[in-house]
């Protein structure tokens, strides 16, 4: 990788921080274009750093980026098929590879098989989210057969790091069980999930980027390890020291409480969701995920105990009121 050069498209969120982190240790020339800095994960020394918004063509054209040639272009903030009809009108001749950072929740619900693999049925159903990163794929997919875009499509699963408490509810989980609440788990709690660190999703990326391939394909990152949603929630708790005080509702009676988690639940959290990961482990046959989410969850509690900065551990008083009543017995039914 010495020497490739790399551009992302966004690099402070949680995927793409740890990927700059990753490409710079392995000798990659990268830049980076962004809207603004972020201080809570701040690029690493040797990248070239660029503000622009890069769904603005007049900023774009402003910043050295805009005319240079890439050996690989990685999308990270593409949620709307418009922004790849720009990318590949943009990039065009311009990159050897453009890899577009997707989600697994673009798999039919449920799954008709499990676990899935790269060939399964894609439905996003209701939810805007991966509804319009499966409209994304579809752009891209058609770049690639008619005009030869040399676009990977990579599909990342639930990516967290130590900055993300990967719940719905966020820090307002630990705040309960520290005040001696409980908290409420949809369904039984039983339903298979998947949690990767984004320090492996980093490994497993960069050894993809530059490889001919994958082009006009779809390769999963994700973890190996099978979680259930009361487990991860206990390992959270164990992990701050706390008793995992639990109870369950199903998902249509949270979202009757707390709207906004609804949909998120029912069309997506609440369906078991296992993948086939021998594609990637084909291609990276030494690529390993480092991080389980006992060591994971443990690195969540020491960083928000270590910051205890009221933006960072943010309690969002919908949801405790919400699980009050949903814990009380007063939600609906």
């Amino acid at each position: 990788m010495t020497g490739m050069r790399v551009l992302l498209l966004g690099g402070t969120g949680v995927l793409s921080s740890a990927t700059a982190h990753e490409l710079v240790s392995q000798g990659a020339e990268l830049t980076v274009i962004t809207r603004g800095r972020d201080i809570r994960r701040p690029l690493p020394d040797g990248v070239r750093a660029l503000c622009a918004d890069v769904r603005d063509d007049a900023q774009l054209r402003g910043v050295p980026a805009a005319d240079e040639t890439f050996d690989v272009v990685v999308n990270f903030i593409g949620y709307h098929p418009d922004d790849i009809a720009e990318d590949v009108a943009r990039f065009e001749g311009r990159t050897g590879q453009y890899v577009f950072i997707s989600t697994g929740s673009v798999y039919a619900r449920p799954a008709p098989r499990l676990p899935v693999d790269e060939s399964s049925a894609r439905r996003a159903g209701a939810f805007d989210y991966p509804r319009l990163k499966l409209e994304c794929e579809d752009a891209l997919e058609q770049a690639y057969r008619r005009r030869g875009f040399p676009a990977t499509i990579v599909r990342a699963a639930h990516v967290y790091d130590e900055q993300v408490l990967p719940v719905l509810a966020g820090w307002t989980v630990i705040d309960r069980w520290r005040r001696g609440l409980p908290v409420v788990v949809h369904g039984d709690g039983t339903s298979l999930w998947n949690l990767m660190h984004a320090r492996d999703f980093a490994r497993a990326l960069a050894g993809l980027l530059g490889d001919e391939r994958i082009t006009g394909e779809s390769v999963h990152i994700t973890s190996d390890e099978i979680l259930t949603w009361d487990g991860i929630h206990r390992e959270l708790a164990r992990a701050a020291g706390v008793e995992p005080l639990i109870v369950h509702r199903s998902s249509e009676d949270i979202g009757r409480e707390i709207a906004w988690m609804g949909p998120v639940l029912t069309e997506d959290f609440r369906h078991s969701l296992l993948y086939d990961n021998s594609k990637l482990h084909r291609l990276l046959p030494q690529f390993t995920p480092g991080t389980p989410f006992r060591r994971g969850a443990a690195e969540i509690a020491d960083f928000f105990d270590a910051n205890p900065d009221p933006d960072r551990r943010r309690i969002d008083k919908d949801v405790d009121a919400g699980f009050d009543r949903l814990t009380q017995g007063r939600g609906e039914r």
